[in-house]
């Protein structure tokens, strides 16, 4: 049986071999736990903890006591945005600001705070996803304490100006949160060239382990105070207890190593097939339409809409491409991009949209074979729905004689 050709490596990437391979001794001879300090197995796997922590700290220019280990960006983000909560109440500064178009496991933690007494503001947001800094800067009121907005959108793939916008939140003396799960292994993140606070990073999206991410929490400069979700042990610098998961955290640790190695040159390369796909489907086709930034966007990102063309019947008709139109989170919750509503695309399109994620073992032959697929499928829709309009159409005018 041929598999799909995948390219929905937004929702998730597979597992490189060499990642696997790094994981391989800590299930099977490295095993011991990392929390106790009584014997050999448990200082190997302290040591090799303590080298992954070291490792993803020198690739994010953080302190490796600035690294926590979770469960993944959905641990992350919650212990971000309600692990800061205390604090902020603390203070007085219970505004929170953030962006319609977060991903849901953000959304669903300030939803919380909102019900709690915090009040959760909007920003407003430019047609291709990027934040309009004049509204950043007109609601950053002196009690805003948080500012949460990820660096590259899940489905649009927009990369933000990260950069201005933690600098106008610094100055104001507010704390900025970035999901980075989206951008890393595509972006090359410093946290103290940047000025980011808190951010969140996952190991499935850079071809790493499932069940593993890292919540980054700044040390000084300023120190970030959180509450730990979970709780009834000192791992993670108390801020996570429960036994470390060796294997993942060494898995999700190479798999950023070997995304940072080949970078650049990687990046070029998606690109290259990001563009091939889209020069071909434009060309091909009519009522193709790009979302998202151009200029600012994830390399290996194209998101589009197929005017005319019915998005239940576009997914059930394409049979040999593996693609998706929203978040994965979302599946079975809405049957459209709510990321595209908000950037004020219509429903109708928002279902007839496809999101695109090229990866690292795509290869030339795959996105001609796609392209091809995807040109076939919306002109065929297209010819029923006509079709369809002109039976119609002629059965009314009989109903009307």
């Amino acid at each position: 049986m041929n598999r799909p050709i995948y390219l929905d490596c937004h929702s998730t990437t597979p597992l490189d071999p060499r990642v696997f391979e790094a994981m391989r001794p800590y299930f099977l001879e490295i095993f011991g736990n990392p929390s106790q300090d009584l014997h050999l197995y448990n200082w190997e796997a302290e040591a090799a903890l303590d080298a992954a922590r070291k490792d993803m700290a020198a690739l994010l220019g953080a302190h490796p006591k600035e690294i926590v280990f979770t469960s993944g960006a959905t641990e992350s983000n919650h212990l971000a945005i309600l692990g800061v909560a205390k604090a902020l109440r603390k203070s007085g500064k219970t505004k929170i600001l953030s962006i319609k178009i977060e991903h849901s496991s953000l959304l669903a933690p300030l939803e919380k705070l909102a019900g709690d007494g915090f009040h959760v503001d909007w920003i407003s947001l430019h047609q291709d996803g990027r934040v309009d800094l004049a509204s950043l800067k007109e609601k950053l009121t002196p009690d805003v304490g948080l500012v949460s907005i990820a660096f590259a959108n899940h489905e649009v793939g927009t990369i933000q100006d990260v950069a201005s916008i933690s600098a106008m939140v610094r100055a104001n003396g507010a704390l900025f949160h970035t999901d980075a799960a989206q951008a890393f292994g595509k972006v090359k993140i410093n946290v103290q060239e940047l000025g980011i606070d808190l951010m969140t990073l996952s190991g499935h999206k850079i071809y790493g382990p499932k069940g593993v991410g890292v919540l980054f929490v700044r040390r000084k400069s300023p120190k970030v105070e959180l509450e730990p979700l979970l709780r009834g042990g000192s791992q993670e610098g108390k801020l996570r207890a429960g036994t470390s998961n060796l294997p993942l955290i060494v898995g999700m640790t190479r798999a950023a190593q070997f995304a940072y190695e080949n970078l650049e040159a990687e990046n070029a390369r998606l690109r290259e097939l990001r563009n091939e796909l889209w020069e071909r489907l434009s060309k091909n086709l009519t009522g193709v339409i790009r979302n998202g930034s151009v200029a600012n966007a994830l390399p290996h990102n194209l998101n589009v809409s197929f005017c005319g063309v019915d998005g239940a019947a576009f997914f059930s008709s394409l049979k040999n491409v593996a693609v998706s139109n929203a978040s994965a989170c979302l599946n079975g919750v809405q049957d459209y991009s709510q990321v595209l509503s908000e950037l004020g695309v219509s429903k109708s399109l928002a279902k007839a949209s496809v999101r695109i994620g090229i990866g690292r073992f795509t290869t030339l032959a795959d996105i001609q074979s796609a392209a091809e697929e995807i040109i076939q499928v919306v002109t065929q829709l297209r010819k029923l729905e006509a079709d369809f309009r002109a039976l119609t159409d002629e059965q009314g005018k009989r109903e009307c004689l």
